[in-house]
C-alpha cells in the first residue's frame, strides 16, 4: 500500500472526524477529546488498510471514509475499553 502526502492528510482529518464520532458513540471511555481523536486517527489508518483486504467497500468520496475510519476507530475502542476494564463492556 503506498500513499500520498494528499491521503495521508486525508487519513488524519477524517480521523479527526471519525474520533470524535467514535467518542459520542461509544460513550465512557474515559479518553477526552483529544484521546478519542488520537484512537480515531488510528481507527482511520486500521480501517484504510484493512477493509479492502477484507474486500469491505462502503463506496467512495469523503463521507464513505468517514464512516468507514468511524467503524474502524468504534472498534479499536471497543478493543482499549475491553483491555482497559478487564473482558467487561
Amino acid at each position: 500500500m503506498q500513499l500520498s502526502n494528499e491521503g495521508i492528510l486525508v487519513i488524519l482529518f477524517v480521523g479527526l472526524v471519525a474520533g470524535w464520532l467514535a467518542g459520542k458513540i461509544v460513550r465512557g471511555t474515559g479518553f477526552g477529546i483529544i484521546g478519542d481523536i488520537l484512537v480515531g486517527i488510528a481507527g482511520a489508518l486500521v480501517a484504510n488498510y484493512l477493509f479492502p483486504k477484507l474486500g469491505i467497500r462502503l463506496g467512495t468520496g469523503l463521507v464513505a471514509e468517514i464512516i468507514q475510519s468511524a467503524i474502524g476507530a468504534i472498534i479499536l475502542l471497543l478493543i482499549v475499553r475491553l483491555v482497559r476494564t478487564g473482558g467487561r463492556l
